[in-house]
C-alpha cells in the first residue's frame, strides 16, 4: 500500500483555503458546514447535492455563493482549492478519487469508507497524486478528549493498566435509514457510531493490536449487527475490551480507563464532566464542546494545508480504525475483503427465522 502523503503545507501559497462540499445533507447543517466558514483562512464558496433545490436553499442559508447538483462540476470549479465529502460512506471512495483526480486535497466524512479495500484505494489515488487526504474523527481535537490525553500524558492516574469502555441503547432511533444498510453504510450502528470510539482509542492510546471480537444480531428486525464484543491491547502493552448494545433496555455510554493510582472516566458520545479521580481527590471536569463540533478539526486541517500546524486525523489513522472494525466483524459478514453487501444470503451472522 501506498505510503499516505503528508500535507508540508500542501497550500501555503493560499491565505484562505476555499472549500467546496460534497452532500451538504444534514451532518454539515451545525457539526461541520459553518466550521468551514468560521475557521480562520477558511472560506466555503461551493456545495453540491443531487437534490439542486437543495443545493440551492442550503447555499442561501449559509451564504455560499454557488450550488451544484453534480458532484463533478463541485471538484472542477477553479475556486474550490479543496473538497468536504459528507456523503453516506458507499459514495466517499467514488468522490474521493475525484478529488484525487482533481490534484485537490479532501476531508472525507467518518467512517473512511465500507471496509478497509475501499479505505486503500483511496490512500494509493491521493499518494499517487501527491496530495494529503484527512477525515474526519473530530473527536481527537476537541477539548474534552485533548485534555484526557493531556492527563494521560502527565500520568495523571500513574501507569495506564485497563482500558474498559461500554455502550448500551434502546433499540435504536427509527430514522436509522442508510444507516442500517450495509451496501450504504458498511454495516450497522458500530461502524457510524462505535468507530469514534475506537478512533479516539487511537488517539489516546496509539494503534490497536491483537484485536479479536464478535458481533451477532439479538434482537433486531434488520439484517445488520446490533451487538458486538471485543478485545485489543495497545502498542503499549495496555490490555482493553469493548462492547456495543444496539438493542439494550438501558442507555450506557462509558470509557473507563485505569491506572495504579486512579482512574478516568467519561462518555465518549455525550458533551458530559470527565471524571478523574487519583491520590489527590476526586475531579468532575467540564471541557464543554463548541458549537460547531468539528470546528477544531477543520482548524486543524486548514493549518495543515498552509505550512502552520498538523492535523491529527489523516487517511492512515482512519485506516487502522476501518481494519479494527473490519477484524471484528468479518465473522459475521462471512469476510470482508470482497463486496460482502453483494451477498446477504451468505452472511453467517445474519438473523434467520428461528434463530432468535
Amino acid at each position: 500500500m501506498p505510503t499516505p502523503v503528508a500535507s508540508a503545507g500542501f497550500l501555503r501559497h493560499r491565505p484562505v483555503i476555499r472549500w467546496g462540499i460534497i452532500g451538504c445533507g444534514d451532518v454539515t447543517e451545525v457539526k461541520s458546514g459553518p466550521a468551514f466558514q468560521k475557521a480562520d483562512g477558511s472560506q466555503l464558496v461551493a456545495v453540491m447535492r443531487r437534490d439542486s433545490a437543495k443545493a440551492a436553499d442550503y447555499a442561501r442559508r449559509h451564504g455560499v455563493p454557488r450550488s451544484y447538483a453534480d458532484a463533478r462540476q463541485l471538484v472542477a470549479d477553479p475556486e474550490v482549492d479543496a473538497v468536504y465529502i459528507a456523503t453516506p460512506p458507499d459514495a466517499h471512495l467514488d468522490c474521493a478519487l475525484l478529488a484525487a483526480a482533481a490534484g485537490k486535497p479532501a476531508y472525507v466524512e467518518k467512517p473512511m469508507a465500507r471496509h478497509t479495500p475501499e479505505c486503500d484505494r483511496m490512500i494509493a489515488a491521493f499518494a499517487a497524486a501527491g496530495i494529503p487526504l484527512f477525515v474526519a474523527y473530530y473527536r481527537r481535537a476537541l477539548p474534552r478528549f485533548t485534555l484526557v490525553k493531556d492527563l494521560l500524558d502527565r500520568s495523571e492516574i500513574g501507569t495506564v493498566t485497563a482500558v474498559n469502555y461500554a455502550q448500551a441503547e434502546p433499540f435504536h432511533r427509527k430514522d436509522a435509514g442508510w444507516r442500517i444498510a450495509a451496501a450504504i453504510a458498511g454495516g450497522g450502528h458500530f461502524l457510524d457510531v462505535g468507530s469514534h470510539t475506537l478512533d479516539l482509542m487511537d488517539y489516546l492510546f496509539g494503534p490497536l493490536h491483537d484485536v479479536t471480537g464478535a458481533a451477532t444480531n439479538r434482537a433486531s428486525p434488520y439484517l445488520l449487527e446490533d451487538t458486538v464484543a471485543m478485545s485489543f491491547r495497545t502498542a503499549g502493552g495496555i490490555v482493553g475490551v469493548a462492547t456495543w448494545n444496539f438493542a439494550s433496555a438501558v442507555r450506557r455510554d462509558t470509557l473507563r480507563i485505569e491506572g495504579t493510582n486512579g482512574f478516568i472516566e467519561f462518555s465518549v458520545l455525550e458533551n458530559a464532566p470527565v471524571r478523574l479521580e487519583n491520590a489527590a481527590g476526586v475531579q468532575s471536569i467540564v471541557r464543554d464542546h463548541p458549537p460547531h463540533v468539528q470546528q477544531p478539526l477543520v482548524q486543524s486541517v486548514v493549518d495543515d494545508l498552509r505550512g502552520r500546524g498538523v492535523c491529527p486525523s489523516t487517511a492512515e489513522s482512519a485506516r487502522r480504525t476501518t481494519v479494527v472494525m473490519d477484524t471484528v466483524l468479518q465473522g459475521y459478514y462471512g469476510g470482508r475483503a470482497d463486496a460482502f453487501w453483494t451477498r446477504e444470503a451468505s452472511w453467517p451472522g445474519r438473523r434467520r427465522e428461528g434463530n432468535a
